[in-house]
């Protein structure tokens, strides 16, 4: 399940959130280099004034749709905005409960975000949490992308235009995601997994 562009702002909205002690600081920043008054931010991105102070005040996590409008609005790439100072350590943690999440329809898959969020825009990979009868179902990503799916424990099945495979514990699927695609847990319990999503990769034949 990938997280890219205009046709993916109603899936970031799910609940998808970016964590980054930074990112307020940047935003404003960036809005006062461009000149610009946070009621006009706010008219060119669609985020409402309030919610852009409390960004930039860090008091709020926004969504990554949210930030994705606020980069439009300044015309700059999501990597920038929520890029850190060069002197930063390069090592970084992320506590379990701050690790940003995307829950399914049916609420029985839970896709914990554990990829660098500097790297949304193409590379994507998650933590894949599902119980008995769980379904992910996602709609096609941009053309050329891939999904791979490693189980850890559990049964899981993948289906993408009409083609069923299934993989359990220590096994990997590979497939396109630029179609529909749906995961599965068609065990009788939880099932755990990981996901990649490579955005853009070379078509799998």
């Amino acid at each position: 399940m990938g997280i890219e562009g205009k046709e993916k702002v109603k899936t970031l909205e799910t609940g998808a959130h970016a964590l980054s002690g930074q990112l307020g600081k940047t935003i404003q920043r960036l809005r006062k280099a461009y000149n610009l008054s946070l009621s006009e931010l706010a008219e060119q991105s669609g985020v409402a004034k309030s919610i852009i102070s409390q960004i930039e005040r860090n008091e709020t996590n926004p969504t990554l749709a949210t930030i994705w409008r606020l980069s439009q609005a300044l015309d700059i790439s999501i990597e920038r905005v929520l890029s850190i100072s060069d002197d930063e350590p390069f090592i970084d943690k992320t506590i379990r409960g701050d690790t940003p999440a995307l829950t399914s329809d049916d609420g029985k898959v839970k896709l914990n975000i554990i990829g660098w969020i500097k790297t949304v825009e193409w590379l994507q990979w998650y933590d894949v949490e599902a119980q008995a009868g769980g379904v992910l179902e996602s709609d096609a990503h941009q053309r050329g992308s891939i999904e791979s799916l490693s189980v850890i424990s559990g049964e899981m099945e993948v289906e993408v235009a009409g083609v069923v495979q299934t993989a359990k514990a220590g096994e990997t699927l590979r497939y396109r995601c630029d179609r529909p695609h749906i995961v599965r847990n068609v065990s009788k319990k939880p099932a755990h997994a990981t996901m990649v999503c490579i955005l853009k990769a070379a078509v799998m034949e």
